[in-house]
């Protein structure tokens, strides 16, 4: 709601102020470029993830998915210890990690529905530390291939899309590190 407002009076403002200052041609040219602009890069977007959902599903197909998943579980059951035994909320974390890894957010985002939505049955209307944790560790996820930022990129004609990964690897990283930092001493300093 409050987004809708605040959008709608952007919009309002800008139509008065094109029409105070005579540049109404102007504000109509902007935004009908814009629209076109914006469907260009919706449209090659679409492509890029749906081929890496194409990939995903592949590994899915072929067990690869499966075999990352179990490769995390070590680390998810440090993580999220409150949930080390219930095979399904682990299965629903490490799906969405992968999904991360791989820059699927879009993937990612119905994966960690799921795992909140499961987590969230022990507690229901309170936000326990794991799911605290699940938040931190889907918004500040380790990205391995970014496919989202690369398509933006090549939409924008830029011919070496992938040349920002080893950058996106070490942000990714230390974001992905300073969030579980945060995240365990709030646990820590609101449990004493």
């Amino acid at each position: 709601m409050a987004m809708t407002v605040i959008w709608t009076g952007m919009t309002a403002i800008s139509l008065l102020c094109a029409l105070a200052f005579g540049r109404g041609e102007a504000l109509a040219a902007a935004a009908l470029d814009g629209a076109a602009q914006a469907i260009q890069l919706g449209l090659s977007m679409a492509g890029v993830l749906c081929l890496w959902m194409g990939v995903m599903e592949v590994m899915r197909q072929a067990g690869l998915a499966e075999k990352l998943a179990r490769l995390l579980h070590p680390v998810l059951r440090r993580l999220f210890p409150d949930f080390s035994r219930d095979q399904g909320v682990m299965d629903t974390i490490a799906a969405n990690v992968s999904a991360n890894l791989l820059g699927l957010g879009n993937a990612a985002t119905p994966l960690g529905l799921e795992a909140a939505r499961r987590m969230s049955r022990r507690t229901p209307g309170v936000a326990g530390d794991s799911l605290c944790m699940l938040v931190v560790c889907n918004t500040a996820s380790i990205q391995l291939i970014p496919t989202t930022v690369a398509a933006v990129r090549m939409a924008a004609g830029c011919r070496t899309p992938f040349d920002i990964l080893p950058a996106v690897w070490v942000t990714s990283l230390l974001s992905v590190l300073t969030g579980i930092t945060a995240a365990k001493f709030c646990a820590r300093l609101w449990r004493s």
